[in-house]
């Protein structure tokens, strides 16, 4: 329905905020609450959207296009659950998720990249661990772990898992391996690990769409693509 995204800022009211794939995202908010409280003309959907893109970008990601003009709505505009992904799920559950918003095989595989950022926590999303050992580095190394390094299930209490034969100290998830065996998904997999910059050119153009899912900009709201800080 090419719908959904960061129009309204919803993600900050219950139950939106309590939804199973939003878990953990209230610390984020909460580091970002000072600035609204700052700049109070900025919308939460804009200042949201806008600290993706930075934080992307002063991790050594590309740079991403992002342009204002998010209204704030209340908690009755909150988006059901059950529209993001599941990370127990394969390939048909994740392309029933990202088709539905607009996007091709391509787009959705660059976006998973960003599991190159970050970790799980089971006490968020019951999962455990981080996907490579620069977790605070925008790279292609998720894509070159996936397919580079052995994957066997994680023996353990929580949901279904996977970590690094040789170590145990990286993870994935089962959504996560569905690219690697899902055949169309692969070719782009294999694509971004031999060659990061096309990975980072398809990224952006795909995250700036996704920032900008269902929202109805003014005619006049400017674009910018921000130069990362030295």
């Amino acid at each position: 329905t090419r719908t959904g995204g960061s129009s309204g800022g919803t993600i900050r009211h219950a139950p939106e905020a309590e939804h199973g794939a939003n878990a953990g995202l209230e610390v984020a908010r909460r580091r970002l609450e000072p600035l609204k409280q700052k700049y109070r003309n900025i919308s939460y959907g804009d200042l949201y959207t806008l600290a993706g893109v930075v934080g992307i970008q002063e991790l050594g990601g590309p740079t991403i296009q992002w342009r204002p003009g998010r209204s704030d709505l209340q908690a009755e505009a909150c988006t059901p659950d059950g529209r993001l992904p599941d990370a127990a799920q394969g390939a048909d559950h994740v392309r029933d998720i990202f088709y539905r918003m607009g996007f091709d095989d391509r787009e959705i595989a660059a976006l998973v990249g960003a599991h190159a950022l970050g970790r799980c926590h089971s006490n968020r999303s019951g999962y455990e661990g981080p996907w490579n050992a620069s977790p605070t580095a925008f790279t292609n190394f998720f894509y070159t772990e996936l397919l580079e390094n052995t994957w066997v299930t994680k023996k353990w209490d929580g949901p279904k898992q996977f970590v690094d034969k040789p170590t145990g100290a990286f993870m994935m998830l089962p959504a996560d391996m569905a690219f690697k065996t899902d055949p169309r998904f692969r070719t782009y997999i294999e694509l971004y690990a031999r060659d990061q910059d096309t990975f980072f050119n398809d990224f952006s153009a795909a995250f700036a769409k996704l920032l900008e899912l269902g929202v109805k900009f003014p005619d006049d709201a400017p674009t910018y693509r921000f130069k990362p800080l030295d």
